[in-house]
């Protein structure tokens, strides 16, 4: 293994040091650990939490600032942030709107999320988790209940984060977010796997005529492991298998103030149909070069407009990566006139700009 580390329990702390550096935007809390914004957040504003294991970047820290994130809690590598990093974190960026949190769907992630969400609510400080699943490769895995969040993520944070500086209040960001990911789709494929630090070999076995299609971002298997082929047929089967994703219905759980206590309520995620307009976004999961990507974009940018589908805004570039996979992953979200409002809106974070 070769790293550009320096000891390995001090990754993840030397990582946010460097960041809270480089960017003056943003301060970093390292006990616990959390990543706000410098200024703090206006009065009555919801605040935009999201957070998750280590090793994605620049999801989630680098999306902290004006117009996305007020705050994000890295965990250890491929692990989820504890209950108290949120609670504390939330505790100190909240300033009268309340709080939401975006939460992808892993297990360790719903629990500590759910478990910091139930303590702010006890506060007196409302509080409500939206979940994010919507990767397409697998109902179930060994890491989540359900399908995976993924790439849907880093979208529904800018939206939502860009509805909280306009003065959408907690229940109209929620509404927001949810309908978000109910629009969403993804899926990913490697070519090689991950490394992480403290375990000093690959996360999973491929041979080097190999790719496995449908993997998750921690390294999870996915739909089925196939020959190496070109960039063309690649995008192919994966832009396939979102269109042929159908009509799913799953339980959602939010917060009622009514009885203070957890309610499950069902929602159904549409299949994508002939003109329909997406945001798009192209992956790369931390070892796959520009080039590649825009070779990706091409071709899906040719498969929708066969579909008579319009890309009406796209990212190309590594948004959530895993370590040093090389492979890459694509979102699509289909977009309406509010949620294409609130992507154009002014942004300004370490890892994602515009005005």
């Amino acid at each position: 293994m070769k790293k550009l580390i320096n000891n390995i329990d001090d990754v993840i702390t030397e990582q946010m040091e460097g960041m809270a550096a480089a960017h003056k935007n943003i301060k970093i809390n390292l006990e616990p650990k959390y990543i706000c914004r410098s200024k703090e957040t206006k009065e009555g504003k919801v605040v935009v939490i999201s957070g998750g294991g280590s090793g994605h970047e620049p999801m989630h820290g680098g999306f902290v600032g004006l117009g996305m994130l007020d705050a994000a809690c890295p965990g250890e590598v491929f692990t989820s942030p504890t209950p108290d990093q949120m609670y504390e974190c939330a505790k100190k960026v909240e300033n009268g709107g309340g709080v939401l949190f975006l939460v992808k769907n892993y297990t360790g992630d719903v629990m500590n999320f759910e478990m910091a969400a139930e303590m702010l609510n006890a506060d007196g400080i409302k509080t409500q988790n939206i979940l994010i699943d919507d990767d397409v490769a697998v109902k179930d895995s060994l890491y989540t209940a359900g399908r995976r969040g993924v790439g849907t993520t880093v979208i529904m944070e800018k939206i939502v984060g860009a509805a909280a500086e306009a003065g959408y209040d907690l229940m109209q960001c929620a509404a927001l977010a949810k309908k978000v990911n109910s629009r969403g789709r993804s899926i990913g494929m490697a070519l090689t796997s991950c490394i992480v630090p403290a375990a000093g070999k690959p996360n999973f076995d491929i041979d080097e005529d190999e790719i496995e299609i449908g993997v998750g971002i921690h390294g999870e298997p996915g739909r089925k492991r196939i020959a190496h082929t070109n960039a063309d047929e690649i995008t192919t089967i994966l832009t396939d298998a979102i269109f042929e994703d159908e009509d799913y219905t799953r339980t959602l759980r939010e917060w009622d103030y009514t009885t203070n206590g957890w309610e499950e309520k069902e929602m159904t995620s549409k299949a994508f149909t002939a003109g329909d307009q997406m945001i798009a976004m192209v992956n790369g999961l931390g070892s796959t070069p520009l080039s590649e990507l825009y070779c990706v974009y091409r071709k899906l940018d040719e498969i929708c407009n066969s579909k008579s589908i319009e890309l009406s805004r796209n990212i190309v570039g590594s948004y959530i990566t895993a370590l040093d996979m090389q492979g890459f992953s694509i979102t699509l979200v289909r977009a309406d006139e509010e949620i294409l409002k609130f992507w154009d809106a002014l942004v300004d974070t370490p890892a994602l700009r515009w005005s």
